[in-house]
């Protein structure tokens, strides 16, 4: 039987899928995104910094651990020979694009900076991983065996920045290996959102939820659950919608309005209001975007005053901070 946490109170739980280039370079290259990028590096990360800590949040950042290297280098023409590398059927050679350098000359690819950035904030932020190289782990093309030195590489370039991880989200979040997450220490894990289109394909599913932001529909708010032993999955409620294509046109205020009724609900509930984004997403519309998150946070901020949500990364949602429930 599966077991969930309960808790005292509502919870307010931000996840970063922090990657650079590397959640997009084996679809669209580099060009697309690359200066989104280069925005994400030089501004909103310290945004995001200053605002999590005006609000004294504590939020989840789990990074792609090819951004804590220093470096890297081929060995004998073999790019991260440590890697099993995937065999998705849409990138015939997965490491192509590694420029196999430093920070300094591929800025797109390196983030250890900004990694200790994040790891230095003076209200601490939690450091979770996002595979190492972006590998779809769902995927056919993606082995246990592949998960594993996936899993394997983000562990040790965590270490050797002094960072222990239990956090986990799954690339394009495609679920898999479950079993290989808790060998290599990781507790808990990103959820897909539940969601009444689920089942939808997946051009509908996007359809649909664009659909539920034009409504202000109501996002679920969750607890924990176990899905192996010691391993929990704490679904998303909502992704904090970009403003970038056609999604621009969507009211700034219809995302606020669906945040602000999921911490409400969170409270009521005494559930988990779980919001998520890439810090890329940011990088179009910034002040737009980054006015926005302010409104939430300052909803959230006035029932934490009342004492009706607390604000949780997490690796503190892993029910030693909660209680069990069969």
């Amino acid at each position: 039987m599966n077991h969930q946490a309960k808790f005292d109170l509502g919870i307010f739980t931000i996840s970063l899928d922090f990657e650079l280039i590397w959640g997009t370079r084996d679809k669209y290259g580099i060009g697309q995104f690359q200066e989104a990028c280069r925005i994400e590096r030089e501004i909103v990360i310290d945004r995001l910094l200053k605002l999590f800590v005006e609000f004294q949040f504590s939020a989840t950042w789990c990074i792609v651990g090819h951004l804590m290297l220093d470096h890297c280098t081929a060995q004998n023409g073999i790019k991260h020979k440590e890697i099993v590398p995937p065999q998705h059927s849409w990138c015939k050679d997965w490491f192509a694009l590694d420029p196999c350098t430093d920070e300094a000359s591929a800025p797109l690819f390196y983030g250890r900076s900004l990694v200790q950035k994040i790891k230095e904030c003076e209200v601490p932020q939690e450091i979770g991983s996002h595979t190492f190289s972006h590998t779809i782990f769902g995927d056919p093309g993606c082995s246990l065996e592949t998960a594993r030195s996936e899993l394997a590489a983000c562990v040790r370039a965590a270490a050797e920045l002094g960072i222990t991880m239990q956090s986990f989200v799954f690339a394009r979040n495609s679920i898999a290996h479950l079993e290989a997450l808790r060998e290599f220490g990781f507790r808990i894990y990103r959820g897909l959102e539940p969601q009444w289109y689920e089942s939808l394909p997946r051009a509908l599913q996007r359809l649909a939820r664009l659909l539920n932001i034009l409504a202000a529909s109501d996002p679920p708010v969750v607890l924990p659950v176990e899905e192996q032993n010691d391993l929990w999955n704490v679904p998303a409620s909502m992704l904090y919608f970009p403003m970038h294509g056609i999604r621009r046109f969507v009211p700034m205020h219809l995302r606020v309005k669906r945040a602000t009724k999921g911490l409400d609900a969170a409270a009521r509930e005494k559930k988990i209001f779980h919001l998520w984004f890439h810090p890329t997403n940011m990088a179009d519309q910034i002040d737009t975007m980054f006015g926005g998150l302010r409104q939430i946070f300052e909803h959230a901020r006035a029932l934490r005053e009342r004492r009706q949500l607390d604000f949780l990364p997490m690796k503190s949602l892993i029910p030693a901070a909660g209680k069990v429930i069969a």
